[in-house]
């Protein structure tokens, strides 16, 4: 390793100063792609974490409240089977069906209705904490509790403790329909996050819905796991220890497929379209390095004719782009690792200054044109008067992470490979004898 001692010795000179002493362009435009990197590094990390906070959130709402992990369809006068195992987290029979309610408001609001065993608390704890209870209790040993989400008892205008009107229709759709209108109890309010269920779910007790059905309500078991990725095994074992099982059984990967896929898709062309900064990045890196080689052809051809190879003078530029993304990679990595995990204080910073700025623009105008300053609402990046979420979610990957710092490395690295390919035509002794 000794003889290539001169490569790393040249490349932090070029990268430092020039011969004369002076910062040389290179070494500017070196700092400028250093700083590219990190800023690219930093936002591409913040924007797939909070896109991960978000996207996660949704999911395990959805997976924890509405789809499960495992479905099986089984008739209304067959036993609900018995399903037990190291890879089952738990497991709980429902059903559900829709219907319009009615509240303290003359409006009606369709409504999907689920019900749940009197033992859910017991059966399912992680459904009631995914549920985040508001105000009540999620009871429904009574026949006449009801559970609604916070959007829904805003519309109808609900609180605990008030009526609510339920009318089914139970039968077929072309036969002969009978409609049932029947009173619950709000006996709790929750709210998920998640604007689906709390506009438009409500929760009562199990033989109740079935009685509401009128014979017509299928039983589902809904089963969690405690790796929803091992479903496909668990499923095999289902069938295996109960051959005489009758029903259908679904994954979690066939509900909401379209949603699971946009969601994929959003963050793919997040991911390339802020990447593309590196491509900028790169392509300054480039133009810096084919500068370098301009400025430094005469001792290039020096270095060539006391015996350095075409291979060795590269790799100087090339160590060169190869430091400078990793350094710009590091710089940026890690605030970003440190404001992922505070991304409140982070938004809350990024507000103060924007709300110091409007503050400080509007005296100036007041002043300037003699307005009197009025106090405004206060900017937010995620408001809740428009955004329906309480606080900004992050969540990183660390294979993404690493994704990232390596694609901001590579970006570099390959801008001075490309940058460095034209090395080989250059002849020493052709440019010593134009340096004359």
């Amino acid at each position: 390793m000794g003889k290539y001692r001169w490569i790393r010795f040249i490349a932090f000179r070029y990268l430092a100063r020039s011969r004369k002493g002076r910062q040389s362009s290179a070494s500017i435009s070196s700092r400028f792609a250093i700083l590219g990197i990190a800023i690219g590094v930093f936002a591409l990390i913040m924007v797939i974490g909070i896109m991960n906070g978000f996207q996660m959130g949704f999911v395990e709402s959805i997976l924890e409240i509405s789809s499960f992990h495992l479905r099986i369809e089984t008739p209304v006068d067959t036993p609900i089977p018995s399903l037990k195992g190291n890879a089952i987290r738990s497991s709980l029979p429902f059903t559900e069906f829709q219907a319009l309610v009615r509240g303290n408001r003359k409006k009606q609001q369709v409504t999907l209705i689920r019900g749940v065993p009197a033992s859910i608390n017991e059966q399912d704890p992680a459904m009631i904490q995914a549920l985040h209870l508001q105000n009540g209790s999620f009871t429904v040993t009574e026949p006449s509790s009801i559970i609604i989400g916070a959007e829904l008892a805003r519309s109808l205008d609900l609180h605990v403790g008030d009526s609510i009107s339920v009318a089914s229709i139970a039968g077929d759709l072309f036969s002969e329909t009978r409609p049932e209108l029947d009173t619950f109890i709000v006996m709790g309010i929750f709210r998920s996050n998640f604007y689906e269920f709390d506009a438009s779910w409500a929760f009562i007790n199990l033989d109740r819905a079935l009685a509401l059905q009128d014979g017509a309500g299928k039983i589902q078991l809904g089963i969690k796991l405690v790796d929803r990725w091992q479903d496909q095994t668990v499923i095999h074992d289902v069938i295996t220890q109960n051959s005489s099982l009758h029903g259908k059984i679904s994954s979690w990967r066939d509900y909401n497929r379209s949603f699971f896929s946009a969601l994929r898709t959003e963050k793919l062309i997040m991911f390339f379209l802020v990447a593309l900064i590196f491509v900028v990045v790169a392509l300054n890196i480039y133009q810096a390095q084919r500068k370098t080689v301009l400025e430094r052809r005469e001792e290039i051809g020096l270095l060539r004719a006391l015996g350095a190879s075409v291979q060795g003078i590269q790799t100087i530029f090339i160590t060169e782009g190869l430091v400078v993304g990793f350094a710009g990679a590091t710089v940026g990595l890690v605030p970003a690792l440190w404001f992922a995990g505070n991304t409140a204080f982070f938004f809350s910073l990024l507000e103060g200054f924007v709300n110091a700025i409007l503050n400080l623009v509007n005296s100036f105008l007041g002043i300037l044109f003699h307005i009197p300053v009025q106090e405004g609402r206060a900017f937010a990046f995620f408001s809740p008067q428009i955004f329906y979420i309480k606080d900004i979610p992050c969540k990183l990957v660390p294979y993404e992470v690493l994704i990232i710092y390596g694609f901001g490395i590579l970006s570099a690295t390959l801008a001075a490979v490309w940058a460095a390919l034209p090395l080989s035509k250059l002849f020493p002794a052709e440019v010593l004898r134009y340096d004359q």
